[in-house]
């Protein structure tokens, strides 16, 4: 049996685990599941801690680990440790500690909601990825038309997006699903498509994004996780984590994530614009 290397960056950890996801058994499947959207809790938690909040045991989730090529938890733990330790606190901690010194109040749950939103903005500022922001923006000043579908809990992001752009005279086409119309044969040449959801993924974003992706058309995606289905379709991905406050979570870093690409691309273009008279 061929042996598997480790990875050694976020990059490669990625990459393997979009590679095993789809063939995972039931609980493996649950790790890796969970670690796609937590991973910046692998640092600061224990193998009993992750394998608790994924819902499975703790030899389930070694097995997941050694799957991914390492020799344990502690191995995959260290790659973690020595990449984001030092910019990404332990905002889990931080959260419980403010839960447990609320006193139930609407002014409490404020507070929380309000430190949710601050430490996922701080998240979202540290682990973006220049290069990666610069290639999504490159990619939607370019296009003739820029298509944007979010349905469920993304469908604020999605209009948001869409009314930034309509007021800095950008062309963009909202895919709403009203009427179960998909619109999607206004997906032309060179358009490209800003495709938003979050876990569990909304099906009709995907369609969309497959059908784009089959027309040939660039596609921009929004996510929460490593193993997103739209890493497959080989989308530009912008990873947004959300911290929540008990089920519940507020859409504070993707909004602003949104605001940033919007005013990015319209300034693009106008400055094109200008130069072209």
């Amino acid at each position: 049996m061929t042996k598997i290397t480790a990875p050694n960056s976020p990059e490669e950890f990625q990459s393997r685990l979009i590679e095993i996801t789809d063939n995972l058994p039931k609980r493996l499947r649950q790790c890796a599941d969970f670690v796609a959207r937590n991973s910046d809790r692998i640092a600061v938690s224990t193998i009993s801690e992750l394998s608790s909040a994924a819902g499975v045991q703790p030899s389930a989730f070694m097995r997941f680990c050694q799957l991914m090529g390492y020799s344990g938890y502690s191995q995959m733990q260290r790659m973690f440790r020595e990449t984001y330790a030092q910019r990404w606190p332990d905002y889990a901690t931080r959260l419980e500690n403010l839960r447990a010194s609320g006193d139930g109040t609407p002014t409490a749950l404020l507070a929380e909601f309000v430190e949710a939103g601050r430490s996922s903005l701080e998240n979202l500022a540290n682990s973006t990825d220049a290069k990666t922001l610069e290639t999504a923006v490159s990619l939607l000043a370019d296009a003739p038309m820029i298509h944007i579908i979010g349905l469920s809990r993304a469908f604020p992001v999605a209009t948001y997006f869409a009314y930034a752009l309509e007021k800095m005279d950008v062309p963009a086409i909202l895919h709403d699903k009203t009427g179960n119309l998909s619109h999607r044969r206004s997906i032309q040449p060179n358009d490209v498509l800003i495709a938003i959801t979050f876990a569990p993924y909304t099906q009709e974003t995907l369609d969309l994004a497959a059908f784009a992706n089959t027309q040939g058309n660039r596609i921009v995606a929004i996510t929460d996780a490593l193993n997103s289905p739209l890493h497959n379709l080989g989308a530009t991905t912008l990873m947004v984590s959300e911290a929540d406050v008990g089920a519940f979570r507020a859409l504070s870093a993707p909004l602003s994530l949104a605001i940033t690409m919007a005013v990015a691309v319209g300034t693009r273009r106008n400055s094109a614009q200008d130069k072209k008279k």
